[in-house]
């Protein structure tokens, strides 16, 4: 099947996460993706630890596969490079903070002038203009300011921190990815392009959708910890077991809860976590801790209740499950060593071959080919 991005240009003034990985998802899908950076030293990620012989895991993670100029926007070389492509371009991505793009003579409305069909992508922080469309943030900041950060925060005096960079990924690049893709079909009805306000901490809202629905419409205080989802109950919470191991418990709908409650002997007295839960919590933590996690596993994988030991990054990628489905099986070379792809949500009849593999481009490594010094 044809990748159904083959023709699409992408220009990405992006950094770091958001933008980064939508135009890698952009890329893999078949897009051309010219990513532009400061002279020197490249974009931040390029600095970032861990590294292979000087290059950096984390920029080749999401970077593979896309080409690199090294490109001073100040200066005024840098739109005869740029003007012949976003004559022809289909999309561009910056991360800027509003009004940047603006004062480098590559906002919105400028590059409209030249290109009406260009879809314009900026993913910020907090939108393009309201009071804090200026302030400085990065994802703890985002979750924070939509409330996210305050269902499930551990205790005050050793607060837990996020388990994953929900705004960034979940606020800016899915919904930049998914703007994109609704304008470009858009595009193809009207011929127009368009200008997309992505704001991380907008999109980090619908994370928390049963909170929006208890704590904004019904109008309920949600403390911390105390949503049927953030550990109030039994039936959803972790424990650790003798080895230390965790083990997550969803045993949300009742089936489930009573099938648990069968494997560990949770007393019938002890099963109502709904009417008085801390009994009960106390209880499956006792139990769960009287046996190592190697104990509980197949007994809970036998019962189908939706409990399960808890896997590390590289547990997971070693996990029979992802390998019979290939989720590791994409690779790319970062200094000459072959390593695991980042899995991508992108179906794998759109993407490259598997036998292909991705490598991030040398910093101003496309610079002749555009013409930039």
């Amino acid at each position: 099947m044809a990748q159904p991005l083959k023709d699409i240009l992408v220009l990405d003034f992006s950094t770091l996460l958001p933008g980064p990985m939508a135009t890698l998802m952009l890329s893999q899908a078949g897009a051309e993706v010219i990513k532009f950076e400061r002279p020197g030293t490249g974009e931040d990620a390029r600095l970032t630890e861990p590294g292979f012989d000087g290059e950096s895991i984390g920029f080749a993670v999401l970077n593979h596969g896309k080409q690199s100029v090294a490109l001073d926007l100040k200066s005024p070389q840098a739109m005869q490079v740029l003007r012949p492509l976003i004559e022809k371009a289909d999309v561009l991505v910056e991360q800027f903070r509003p009004g940047v793009m603006d004062r480098l003579g590559l906002g919105y409305e400028a590059l409209r002038a030249i290109n009406p069909g260009l879809i314009y992508c900026s993913i910020t922080g907090y939108g393009q203009d309201g009071p804090k469309a200026a302030v400085a943030g990065h994802d703890l900041n985002y979750v924070g300011d939509a409330g996210i950060l305050s269902l499930s925060r551990g205790p005050d005096a050793n607060p837990t921190m996020p388990f994953g960079l929900i705004a960034d990924i979940g606020g800016g690049t899915y919904p930049a990815v998914v703007n994109i893709l609704l304008a470009l079909m858009a595009r193809q009805q009207s011929g127009e392009g368009t200008h997309l306000d992505i704001a991380m901490a907008e999109g980090a809202f619908a994370f928390a959708y049963w909170a929006h629905a208890e704590g904004v419409i019904a109008g309920q205080e949600i403390a911390n910890a105390d949503s049927r989802l953030t550990g109030r109950l039994a039936r959803y919470r972790l424990y650790t077991a003798a080895d230390g191991r965790q083990i997550a418990v969803g045993a949300l709908e009742e089936k489930f809860w009573q099938a648990f409650c069968d494997v560990i002997g949770q007393p019938a007295g002890l099963r109502d976590d709904w009417r008085d839960p801390e009994p009960c919590i106390a209880e499956v933590a006792r139990r769960l801790a009287s046996q190592p996690s190697t104990h509980w596993e197949p007994l809970l994988a036998a019962a189908d209740c939706c409990c399960s030991v808890v896997r590390t990054p590289a547990e997971a990628a070693r996990d029979p499950h992802f390998a019979a489905r290939g989720v590791f099986d994409r690779k790319i070379d970062i200094a000459g060593r072959i390593a695991p792809a980042l899995p991508l949500p992108i179906a794998p009849q759109f993407r490259p071959p598997q036998t292909e593999v991705g490598r991030a481009a040398k910093l101003g490594a496309d610079n002749r080919r555009y013409g930039a010094q």
